[in-house]
């Protein structure tokens, strides 16, 4: 079965476990003969979620190819209407970047398309449907209306996905920065603030199950029902200096490489996730190393600025 986006020809899905998906991006021939890392592949899978991830579910869905381009022409704008993407593309316009520590600079990371790449993991490798989108249900542009990166739900375990994101050079630090928002995002009072905004952007809409889903965010239910139906996915994309290292994902040496640096990954989160609530918290790690965090970056703003005057690139 076909998944939404596809992104399976590209992205492979390494290790599967309960509480830990790894991801990666290999490589492929040019018209030299040489191997290089996948970077259009990649760049024009992300473009393809552009629509649904700015407009929703169903009104970013359409089997029309002249509409879809409109489409994506109209999400792409939308995106830039957004103060944090349009700053961000900004400096990395000018070759610049953004560190990972960089205080001043710190609310411009939710402009780099790690809720993106978190968007059509779950769509893709875990059957989900977002149940809202952050930019299409805006109050105003530049101003998202809830705190979590995705939210989205799976019909067949009725459970809720609130998910969230980083892009990261390094991947510890990442790391590091979602388990921080665990410690902020899951706790009783921000989770009743955060429903009744997301009930209230809702109900006027028609999804699938809609009442079970009001009913599970509504104030009055228990949290410790409530997190029975959670499911929390954490997504880092970082930098891994593996795909400088091989031209070859199919390389022992560099499967060896990358399974010991994503296992590291997931014992520095076990050993530092100190959270009051863990037993009860459904946590997957998604960890998806690419070949580097602000080439990405780069290569999407290009992309996407790109898109809004209906032209296209053809790099590598």
């Amino acid at each position: 079965m076909t998944s939404p986006f596809g992104s399976e020809k590209v992205i492979k899905e390494h290790i599967s476990e309960a509480d830990l998906k790894t991801y990666f991006v290999g490589f492929d021939l040019n018209d030299k003969d040489q191997k290089v890392y996948r970077w259009k592949n990649l760049i024009d899978v992300l473009q393809n979620v552009i629509p649904e991830f700015a407009f929703g579910h169903h009104e970013g869905t359409s089997t029309d190819n002249n509409k879809m381009v409109e489409k994506v022409k109209e999400a792409a704008r939308s995106i830039y209407k957004i103060k944090e993407f349009k700053e961000a593309k900004e400096i990395y316009e000018k070759d610049g970047e953004i560190a990972d520590d960089d205080e001043e600079k710190k609310y411009l990371k939710r402009g780099e398309f790690g809720e993106l790449i978190l968007h059509l993991l779950l769509r893709d490798f875990h059957n989900t449907i977002p149940l809202l989108s952050k930019i299409y249900f805006k109050d105003t542009y530049g101003s998202t209306v809830h705190g979590f990166d995705a939210v989205h739900i799976q019909l067949k375990t009725k459970t809720l996905w609130l998910g969230e994101s980083k892009l990261y050079t390094d991947g510890k630090k990442g790391i590091a920065a979602l388990i921080e928002d665990i410690k902020n995002h899951f706790k009783q009072n921000y989770l009743q603030k955060e429903f009744a905004i997301v009930s209230k952007k809702i109900k006027p809409y028609n999804y699938q199950e809609k009442n079970y889903w009001l009913d599970l965010m509504d104030k009055n239910t228990k949290l410790e029902d409530l997190l029975k139906s959670v499911t929390i996915p954490l997504v880092c994309t970082y930098t891994s200096d593996n795909f400088t290292k091989y031209d070859d994902e199919a390389l022992p040496e560099f499967i060896d490489d990358y399974e010991k640096e994503v296992r590291g990954l997931k014992k520095y989160f076990d050993e530092h996730n100190n959270h009051p609530l863990k037993t009860h918290l459904n946590i997957i790690l998604l960890l998806f190393p690419v070949k580097g965090k602000n080439e990405l970056v780069k290569r999407m703003h290009k992309k996407l600025y790109n898109l809004q005057s209906g032209e296209d690139d053809e790099c590598e």
